[in-house]
């Protein structure tokens, strides 16, 4: 036998060496492989080889095969070993830790690992039960050597890992030994301490003596404290906070060396993470002592000194500094959780100390440290006691200057400093945006507390910019000298001084009294930023944005208003330069645009003060619209939102109706005039009328004529959206009764409203409809077919559209400061997408504006369907969402019914196969290879079918999430639906339904359209479709049904499936306990009327007939013995495992088995027959003599 051994070991060691060589062919490679993976399956010398293998005389890479040999048996092998091989097994493995590795320094890190995967496998089949005396035997190792101690340590972290973090036992195992582990806490604590205290010690005596010792006893303290933090997590309080926190006093004091620093801060940072009672927390008080605080304000002030060494990072000292900064953010957790408590803790002496190494935390040059300490300071300004508390008041306002810089964006192209390189990656510019999010919401807290102090902040911030000189930087705009470009020194500080006078102003008016006011020093402020003269676009937005954020002060001093107005109406027609006739760059549209939106702002939020200069307005306003090329038609229409906004504030009908009349005067006349509507019912005559029938040559300037047909269009649907969103009645009911609003009362008392919009409104429908129907028509093929080759694909997803769609980012930073030149393609694709898209919002805002005279229009249902509807392949979701939402009760019947019915009906038709056919394509069709990815989003470029797969994905999600929010009149949770499993019958017809879903049930084709719909779309690859669906609709929609007559195969399809998605889904955590809730309502509420479902259940793999049995006797037997809802629930779960499928890295994995062993720590249940003991002295105390009670 032992020359057969030999004979295969050497056959073992020549394939390892062919497989890792790196000049090897892949055919011998793989032979190779395929000879070691059949001698671990199929040899009966793997022990003796393994063992022969693994001498320390063999390489590396031959004993780490050894090895692997060893930890495949004792995985695959060990439950068909006798006792007496599985003892001799063990006592080889105990040598092998023993003597048969290297000293700590020279030996491998991947052997250590692999000689303790050994013992923990080996433990976690035996121990306690078999191997009682494991945990003495390994605190004998130890003293075999550094190498030796440190095994153990490896040993120890991977077993709770196996145990704790990973579970990867069966439950009864895992059961026995964390009982065990919990046990033996204390003696395992105090052996690692000691461990650790030792190693500590002599590591510190040697620090000038033999660099070995030294380092032998480093890697020691290192894995010891690695392991202490696998415990740390998980174990009781008491073992952390033991001796007075002797623990975490070592920890704080390994704080000061510099190889023991980054994981002692680990360690430190899981133990004051701890959730628990507050009283088993208030230890935690002790690391605000002196000694605690100076130690871990030395240790931050020394890494970080040493984290930037000639100019590089070093990274292990920049980590630790991390891990610092979290353990001040725990410890500031812990603060907020005890002061104020029930544990009545005091705020600690040295809370100033800790605060300004928070704050230093707070400015210092790593992004990644400053946002680290945001929710902690959010938590302190928020907190009740500690809010009011002097230091934290101070420190609040020392927050807000040191804003100041940190909201300033620092892109990383652009930044000096090293710590970026190490913290971020591409997506730069989302991370700066989350970053300044959650600063903005922590001055929003701090404006709270010191509301005053912050305003003068920003008053000096805003003076200082009104008086500094512009800086543009290295960079230099392409447009015109001296203009800033997005990496600017001065637009970067405008623009960090604009968000934080955002944060601070609406925080002035919710917690200053009105007297209080800086009215003074806010109205200079004003002044000045009125005064504030610039051309530099960039500049001039944020001073716009300024003069929005001050806006509300003007109450007080009505006279700047019209200064105001003056102001926005001159960046309305803002130009970098008057003569220049080149095209508009991305800052000036925008530019003109915010200002636009400025005066709506205002004329939404404050029309009061408004309504007094309206003449002015309307008259400044009407010279703007009627000037030709000074203003585009988007930035008319909003300056005719303003004017209705407005207008809205006469509270007379009348009044208002007429200002509507003048208003849409040109719009109601050029819409409905002759000419429009053949342009707007005949798809040739309006691709004709756009030009998309003409080739055009990009180069060629004469193109005012076909711009001017698509001109006309867009303004007059642009104007007709802002003025059907904006026109309003009062929202008071006094004054719309006053003002003539009011009309009638419906059945139940509610008031029925008439709109001044409306004429006009009813006047454009008809022209409108037929738009919509004429745009669905230009997909057919005659249409298609008229085109020209220059518009051939003007219907085709525009690139920034499909980026979108596709989740690929847009570059900003070289665009914003470029001409916008688009081609005739480009411009032809927005116009016609534009165009479509605001047919729909009109639709759905009259719904919401309009309401019962919008829904009372006489054969509304019919004309939506004859135009909307005539190709459900181009619907838009937004006017369907709002049509369900605003439309009113009474017209569910006559509007909705007929609408909704074919929508659900194609979509289980028509879509629902598309997505499956997308569904059962192969992998290739979804994703590129790693070089492919590159390009693709380099360039930008995606096959089409790829498009059309995500298309169909998300008209299918938003569908669905139709039927969520319409379906249920709450959103279920897992314990909702568990309430209709503890009834014996579903649960009532209706409950749960919202008024549109009862209307829909009465309609048998559209009901049955959407339970279709509802369970097929459970197997689609959309995991978040499935979990929402299977909680919240599928149920839902079934329960309604379940108590009448349901044909037996309907309901085995359901059950189906919901089983079919298991397969697809069942790998995800929540969808699989979601789907396994599902199938578990439907068989308990359906099996006792179809025997149908026991047959499905029949055919999962794997099934226990048996237990199929049991669970069915208790759940049709009414005098069955019935089980909890966990049992109930677990047991269901074992019933269906075999439909579940896996992840495709799970499929071709070898299962382990592992056997439990007899419990060491079952209950017993005791014989002893209560009533027929002793007297227990219950009858006394019904007795008519006790007078006690």
């Amino acid at each position: 036998m032992a020359e057969q051994v030999a004979v295969m070991c050497d056959q073992l060691i020549k394939a390892v060496n062919v497989i890792m060589d790196a000049e090897t062919g892949q055919i011998y490679r793989l032979e190779a492989l395929k000879f070691c993976e059949e001698f671990k399956e199929t040899s009966t010398f793997c022990v003796p080889c393994g063992l022969q293998l693994a001498d320390k005389a063999q390489p590396a890479v031959v004993r780490h095969f050894g090895l692997q040999i060893l930890e495949h048996v004792i995985k695959f092998r060990w439950n068909n070993m006798q006792q007496q091989e599985k003892v001799q097994l063990k006592e080889c493995a105990m040598q092998l830790l023993s003597t048969g590795t290297l000293a700590i320094l020279e030996e491998e890190s991947h052997i250590k690992d692999v000689l303790s995967r050994i013992t923990v496998e080996m433990i976690k089949r035996e121990w306690p039960q078999h191997w009682p005396d494991m945990l003495k035997e390994m605190e004998a190792l130890t003293s075999h050597g550094e190498a030796q101690t440190e095994l153990v340590m490896l040993i120890l972290l991977r077993l709770a890992e196996d145990v704790i973090s990973f579970q990867t036992l069966p439950t009864q195992r895992r059961r026995d030994i964390q009982q065990t582990l919990v046990q033996n806490m204390e003696s395992i604590f105090s052996f690692l301490m000691a461990i650790l205290h030792v190693n500590v010690e002599d590591y510190r005596k040697l620090v000038s003596g033999v660099l070995t010792l030294l380092l032998a006893h480093c890697r020691v303290a290192v894995a010891t404290l690695n392991t202490l933090a696998g415990y740390i997590d998980w174990v009781s309080l008491v073992h952390i906070t033991t001796g007075n926190c002797h623990l975490l006093e070592m920890l704080c004091l390994l704080l000061s060396e510099p190889e023991l620093q980054l994981e002692a801060a680990e360690c430190l940072l899981i133990a004051v993470s701890r959730k628990g009672k507050l009283e088993d927390r208030k230890p935690f008080m002790l690391l605000f002592d002196d000694v605690a605080i100076h130690y871990i304000l030395s240790a931050a002030q020394s890494a970080d000194g040493l984290a930037i060494c000639k100019k590089s990072v070093v990274e292990r000292r920049y980590v630790f500094l991390k891990r610092l900064c979290q353990v001040l953010c725990a410890l500031g957790g812990q603060l907020c959780s005890l002061v104020g408590s029930d544990v009545e803790v005091e705020v600690p002496a040295n809370l100033s100390k800790y605060t300004a190494a928070f704050l230093a935390f707070t400015t210092h040059s790593s992004q990644f440290l400053k946002s680290s300490t945001q929710a902690t300071w959010g938590a302190l300004f928020r907190h009740e006691t500690l809010s009011k508390d002097p230091v934290v008041v101070e420190m609040a306002i020392k927050y807000l200057r040191a804003c100041m810089t940190n909201l300033v964006k620092v892109r990383r192209r652009t930044t000096a400093l090293p710590f970026p390189r190490l913290d971020f990656h591409p997506e730069t510019t989302t991370r700066v945006a989350t970053f300044r999010a959650q600063q903005g919401e922590v001055v929003r807290i701090a404006c709270r507390m010191v509301p005053l102090e912050a305003f003068q902040i920003a008053a000096e911030w805003l003076q200082y910019q009104i008086t500094s000189p512009i800086d543009t930087g290295a960079a230099t705009s392409k447009t015109a000298e001296g203009l800033c470009t997005l990496l600017s020194p001065s637009l970067v500080q405008w623009d960090a001084m604009t968000v934080f006078l955002e944060c601070v102003v609406p925080q002035i008016f919710r917690n200053v009294a009105e007297e209080k006011l800086p009215i003074d020093q806010s109205m200079e402020l004003l002044q000045a930023t009125l005064n504030y003269d610039t051309k530099d676009p960039l500049i001039l937005s944020c001073v716009l944005t300024n003069i929005s954020a001050l806006f509300p002060f003007i109450k007080q001093r009505p006279h700047l208003l019209p200064q105001v107005l003056y102001k926005l109406f001159n960046a309305i027609t803002f130009e970098v330069s008057q003569e220049s006739k080149a095209p508009r760059t991305r800052a000036v549209k925008n530019v003109r645009r915010h200002a636009c939106f400025s005066i709506i702002k205002i004329c939404r939020d404050h029309p009061q003060y408004l309504l007094p200069s309206f003449d002015l307005f309307y008259n400044h306003v009407k010279k703007l619209l009627s000037s030709d090329g000074t203003l585009t038609h988007m930035e008319k229409c909003l300056l005719m939102e303003s004017l209705v906004l407005i207008s809205n504030q006469f509270k007379d009908f009348a009044k208002q109706k007429a200002f509507l009349d003048e208003l849409m005067a040109s719009v109601v006349s050029d819409w409905t005039s002759e000419e429009m509507r053949q342009v707007l019912s005949d798809p040739a005559v309006f691709l004709s009328f756009v030009g998309a029938d003409q080739v055009v040559n990009d180069q060629s300037q004469d193109t005012a004529g076909l711009n001017r047909g698509r001109v006309s269009l867009g303004f007059c649907l642009f104007a007709m959206l802002g003025v059907v969103k904006r026109a309003r009645w009062p929202a008071d009911l006094e004054e719309a009764k006053a003002g003539g609003f009011v009309m009638g009362y419906t059945a139940a008392g509610a008031p029925i409203y008439r709109n001044p919009l409306t004429a006009h409104f009813l006047v454009l429908l008809p022209n409108l409809l037929a738009l919509i129907r004429t745009n669905n028509c230009l997909f057919m093929p005659e249409n298609m077919a008229r085109l020209s080759v220059t518009f051939s694909r003007a219907h085709e997803v525009m690139d920034a559209e499909r980026n979108i769609v596709l989740g690929l980012s847009q570059p900003i930073l070289d665009i914003y400061d470029s001409a916008v030149c688009r081609t005739s393609l480009e411009r032809m694709q927005g116009f016609l997408s534009t165009l479509y898209d605001n047919c729909f919002h009109v639709l759905g805002s009259a719904g919401v504006s309009l309401q019962q005279e919008f829904f009372s229009i006489e054969r509304l249902s019919e004309e939506i369907a004859g135009s909307v509807f005539v190709s459900l392949d181009h619907v838009a979701r937004v006017f369907v969402r709002q049509l369900v939402l605003s439309c009113p009760q009474e017209y569910f019947n006559s509007l909705l019914c007929p609408l909704l019915g074919p929508l659900f009906a194609y979509m289980q038709q028509v879509r629902a196969p598309r997505l499956q056919f997308c569904n059962t394509q192969p992998e290739c069709l979804h994703f590129h290879s790693l070089e492919e990815e590159e390009v693709v989003c380099q360039e930008s470029q995606v096959t089409q079918e790829m498009l059309e797969e995500q298309l169909v994905r998300l008209l299918s999600r938003e569908v669905l999430d139709l039927l969520c929010r319409f379906y249920s009149s709450h959103l279920n949770t897992k314990e909702d639906m568990m309430d209709s499993v503890h009834a014996a019958s579903p649960a009532g017809p209706t409950e749960e339904l919202t008024e549109l879903g009862k209307c829909l049930l009465k309609h048998e084709n559209i009901y049955m359209t959407l339970l279709t719909l509802s369970f097929t779309s459970l197997s689609w690859k959309d995991t978040t479709n499935c979990h929402r669906t299977a909680s919240m609709v599928c149920w839902t929609l079934l329960r309604q049904v379940a108590a009448g007559n349901l044909l037996p195969e309907a309901v085995t399809w359901f059950y189906t499936s919901v089983l079919r998605s298991l397969q697809v889904h069942g790998q995800h955590e929540v969808c699989n306990s979601t789907l396994s809730q599902l199938a578990m309502i439907i068989y308990e509420n359906l099996r006792p009327r179809y025997i149908e479902l026991r047959a499905v259940m029949t055919q999962i793999p794997n099934i226990s007939v048996e237990t199929l049995d049991q669970y069915d006797h208790r759940l049709i037997d009414p005098n069955a013995q019935k089980l909890g809802d966990k049992k109930r629930r677990d047991q269901f779960k074992r019933l269906i495992a075999g439909t579940v499928g896996k992840a495709l890295c799970q499929q071709f994995r070898k299962e382990v088995h592992i056997r439990n062993l007899p419990s060491l720590f079952k209950k017993t249940k005791p014989d002893k027959d209560v009533l027929g003991s002793e007297a227990l002295g219950l009858e006394a105390l019904f007795s008519p003599a006790n007078d006690t009670l």
